[in-house]
């Protein structure tokens, strides 16, 4: 079938020579550079012709993988009504992420950030027995966030393409092999459009559900850290490692002795004044969580993630205490909090801090602190929880190698979400003994438009994008360096090359200089380009591999047979 010539003469690109002064990452630099896409305000970005080509490619891969498990592609609206997602409870839990909107009557309405409430509905409306299920449904849609700091160009925005698909079961077995279809389906497609990527144990988040496992795409824009083992097949992002609990003996642990430590409320002045590493002390930090005062242990050496704090008690609102909090409160003592004696505060730790485990830590008393003090005997802990920030080799949960960190984009995540929307709106369905059976669900995401981003941080070089075959805007860039019969001998090899079914991006700008005109196709990215140069009167073109650099040189005939090959 005969492919289109898109002519740079008659298409709408406007490469730039330099930076956008806003850019910070790679993709965003050079995706507006190449005139792939451009900025309409803050987080929202418009497509050109060049970048609605590449994003037409991830989505034509992503639905032939869909269509491939039998998933069903519909269309819902990504204007939505208040009341689903009340009584889910994320019309609260999404916070100010959340586009809302009242229409001309005052009804509430949202932008939506995603769909199982809307898919769990229609399910609802449409399947009524078990021989409706399973089914997989999915879209391709725009999707609204109002992130706070939208940054690094497509790759953070408040608008972005997403698929989002959602399986429907009447048993966990169910469930589970749609999961399975899922994270199969995720790998053909991300290796399909060439992203090197990694499958990590993740975190659940607003979602819900219990398993939970994320696609990370290695780059430095990423805005993930994940920990991948170097010995054994771990990996997971740094927010879902968990470690068990080890408990130690304490029976050779003296009394608690009370220390005179003045003027030493932080770690770092304990430590240096009494000449102890900061790993041997105990460092507690208050928060408030929905106005209530917790205290989290963790050793005095590391850091706490305070994502894995607000995932713990999500979707509760959580802030760090302030002075204030600490007036008319004799039990808590700024810079001097103890676990031994917090009676009116509920006090968590994390495993690091298990049961015989011994540590200096506050005694509650204004320059005091206090040694020997042993978990499970001192003091309790009302739970575990993972809070340190992980670091570099750190021990691998499953073999204890030490971890290897690194940044990442996220570019897929799947969920098996179980009854809690099924639940939300009494997803039945008359099961074989003819009593109702509770749907379970699965949620799994891509984002599309992302992906472009992460393409092209992870396919690019000193001289612009790389990219690969699968989702390149063109087969091959025909370059004519300027002279009129070269222009007629690059127009030629391009009807030839379409004729044979070759998607062709030629370069036949008049006025245009050859250098340009080369530089320009080193930018776009196309992974062959084709010039009609200085032979062209000989009818000899010149070939070149935008990946390796190679080039050769080449009758029309052979270029022809080389790029239909």
């Amino acid at each position: 079938m005969a492919a289109q010539v898109q002519r740079m003469s008659k298409l709408m690109v406007k490469t730039l020579r330099d930076d956008p002064a806003d850019a910070e990452v790679l993709s965003h630099k050079l995706l507006v550079r190449a005139g792939y896409v451009r900025r309409t305000a803050a987080g929202i970005w418009s497509w050109l012709p060049l970048g609605k080509k590449v994003l037409a490619n991830v989505e034509r891969v992503v639905r032939e993988e869909m269509d491939a498990i039998g998933a069903q592609e519909v269309t819902l609206p990504a204007l939505l009504p208040k009341e689903p997602y009340e009584a889910t409870g994320r019309w609260e839990e999404y916070g100010a992420e959340l586009f809302r909107l009242n229409d001309r009557k005052g009804g509430d309405y949202l932008l939506g950030p995603t769909h199982e409430e809307i898919f769990t509905l229609l399910v609802k409306d449409q399947c009524s027995s078990y021989k409706d299920l399973p089914v997989i449904l999915y879209q391709i849609q725009s999707k609204y966030r109002d992130e706070a700091r939208p940054r690094a160009g497509i790759l953070r925005g408040r608008e972005f393409l997403m698929k989002d698909s959602y399986s429907f079961d009447t048993a966990d077995e169910g469930l589970a092999e749609s999961y399975a279809l899922h994270r199969a389906a995720y790998q053909r497609i991300f290796e399909r459009l060439g992203l090197d990527y990694r499958i990590c144990a993740a975190t659940a988040g607003a979602m819900g559900g219990s398993k939970s496992e994320e696609f990370l795409a290695p780059a430095a824009a990423g805005e993930d850290t994940f920990a991948d083992c170097p010995n054994c097949d771990y990996a997971a992002n740094t927010e879902a490692i968990t470690y068990a609990l080890k408990p130690v003996d304490s029976a050779d642990v003296p009394a608690v002795e009370e220390l005179d430590t003045p003027d030493t409320p932080t770690i770092e002045t304990l430590a240096a004044h009494l000449d102890v590493p900061a790993s041997a002390t105990l460092k507690n930090l208050l928060v408030k969580v929905d106005g209530e005062i917790f205290a989290i242990g963790v050793p005095g050496d590391r850091e706490v993630d305070m994502d894995k704090v607000e995932a713990h008690f999500a979707p509760s609102e959580v802030e760090l205490v302030t002075a204030e909090d600490f007036e008319g409160r004799e039990d808590l003592v700024r810079g001097y909090v103890g676990p031994q004696g917090l009676e009116k505060v509920t006090y968590l730790a994390d495993p690091r801090i298990a049961p015989g485990t011994s540590w200096i830590t506050g005694a509650n008393k204004e320059g005091k602190h206090a040694k020997n003090v042993v978990a499970g005997r001192d003091f309790e802990v009302s739970a575990y929880v993972d809070v340190v920030v992980v670091v570099e080799g750190d021990p691998c949960p499953s073999c204890g190698t030490g971890l290897k960190l690194d940044r990442a984009i996220e570019i897929g995540h799947i969920f098996q979400l179980g009854r809690k929307y099924a639940d939300a709106f009494q997803l039945d369905v008359l099961g074989q003994n003819g009593k109702p059976v509770r749907v379970t669900m699965g949620s799994y995401g891509i984002g599309v438009s992302r992906a472009v981003a992460a393409l092209a941080e992870q396919h690019a070089d000193e001289q612009g994008l790389v990219w690969p075959a699968e989702i390149a805007p063109a087969d091959v860039h025909v370059v004519a360096a300027g002279k009129a019969l070269q222009t007629e001998l690059a127009l030629d090899v391009s009807d030839k090359l379409a004729a044979a079914g070759v998607r062709v991006l030629v370069d036949d700008r008049p006025g245009i200089s050859p250098g340009v005109k080369f530089t320009d196709s080193e930018l776009i990215g196309v992974p062959k380009i084709l010039v009609a140069g200085r032979r062209a009167a000989d009818g000899i073109v010149e070939l070149k591999d935008r990946r390796t650099g190679e080039r050769e040189e080449l009758t029309v005939e052979e270029a022809v047979a080389r790029l239909t090959a």
